[in-house]
């Protein structure tokens, strides 16, 4: 899933890492793994703070684009940009912005989707708890 995630937000990333002169080309995977963790990190952190039921809301209600969600990973991966890559805070924020919002969008739709197992929500889930709980059960009892 992690492996995934990475290529999603790789094909993504176009104008806001590739293309993007204020990070150097030998910098560009690094920038893409560190957006890629953002999202992991702050998934994790609402499975860890106990807000299960919000996190599968925010995957069953995909119009929700000002969700709290999209706004933590952005700015923790623009604070990454600006600490780890001397990017400017504005600079920073404007490509959190052009990057990680529509990565966010696109999980929710392979989430939805037949065909990708890998972002269905209770593999997700799963793979963010570690795989430690069985979370078709836990699904079934928060179910919105």
């Amino acid at each position: 899933m992690f492996e995934k995630l990475f290529l999603l937000v790789k094909n993504n990333a176009g104008t806001a890492v590739i293309s993007n002169p204020l990070i150097p080309e030998k910098y560009r995977d690094a920038v893409i793994n560190d957006a890629s963790s953002s999202i992991i990190e702050v998934l994790k952190g609402q499975m860890e703070s106990g807000k299960l039921k919000d996190l599968v809301k925010y995957f069953q209600f995909s119009g929700v684009y000002n969700n709290p969600l999209i706004s933590s990973a952005v700015k923790k991966f623009a604070n990454k940009l600006n600490n780890f890559y001397n990017i400017d805070s504005a600079e920073a924020m404007k490509i959190a912005n052009a990057l990680i919002p529509p990565v966010m969008q696109e999980m929710i739709k392979e989430s939805k989707s037949e065909q990708n197992k890998e972002f269905a929500l209770n593999s997700l889930l799963s793979k963010l708890s570690g795989n430690f709980i069985d979370m078709n059960v836990l699904l079934n009892q928060i179910a919105v």
